[in-house]
């Protein structure tokens, strides 16, 4: 059944969020949600690529040939990262840095892939453009929110501004990230009353990407995957 609009906008947030719910990207998300502002910057960057990626594979899905559609997929998807890259260093040079490698590597996060593969290839400009933006703005939240909660916890302030003057240290490194990662995945559960996060298969043929690394269910079911 075809999707409306504002449902395929809205899918992203909780229903199908790319963090919370599909546990997609959680690299750049652990790695950059140490502050408020740099996850904030790396959720807009993702969001970018994300809408015009989808936009341009939708309208180029009928020219790219099957069997080189991945290779064609990240081309594009390559070459908007290097837009986006070059403008962050132009505005934003504290942002930039702040990144560091992790925005370059937007190219490889599978959740741009994974609606590219997924969605993009599938259906219209306009949705596939929808669909970057509503799976956008839940990766954005996502890491507004851990960042916002880390900074606050592990720094005592947000956006620079002094809160708590007993901050918590370990807030700010790795092991920080995962407990609020962690925590966050169980509030999308409560709210949902686990609607939202249901039981999955742990198999390559239940991946949202399985069909990028052209992975089986037969090949998985005889160990081969």
């Amino acid at each position: 059944m075809k999707k409306n609009k504002l449902s395929i906008l809205t899918n992203g947030i909780i229903k199908e969020n790319p963090v919370l719910v599909l546990v997609l990207g959680t690299c750049p998300t652990l790695a950059t949600t140490t502050s408020a502002i740099n996850g904030l910057g790396m959720g807009v960057a993702a969001t970018a690529v994300l809408v015009f990626s989808n936009l341009l594979i939708s309208l180029l899905k009928s020219v790219i040939p099957d069997k080189v559609r991945i290779p064609c997929y990240i081309v594009v998807i390559a070459g908007l990262v290097t837009v986006v890259q070059m403008l962050v260093q132009a505005y934003a040079i504290d942002l930039y840095n702040a990144l560091g490698v992790f925005l370059p590597l937007i190219v490889v996060n599978c959740i741009i892939l994974g609606r590219a593969e997924m969605f993009a290839s599938k259906n219209s400009p306009l949705d596939s453009a929808l669909d970057g933006l509503g799976m956008g703005m839940g990766f954005t939240l996502t890491l507004f929110m851990m960042g916002s909660i880390r900074e606050l916890l592990g720094s005592g302030s947000i956006f620079g501004v002094s809160v708590l003057s007993t901050p918590i240290a370990i807030f700010g490194v790795a092991p920080g990230g995962f407990i609020v990662f962690g925590c966050l995945v169980a509030l999308v559960n409560k709210i949902t009353e686990g609607k939202a996060i249901k039981k999955k298969e742990f198999s390559c043929a239940d991946c949202p990407v399985a069909s990028v690394c052209g992975q089986s269910k037969l090949a998985c079911e005889k160990g081969e995957c």
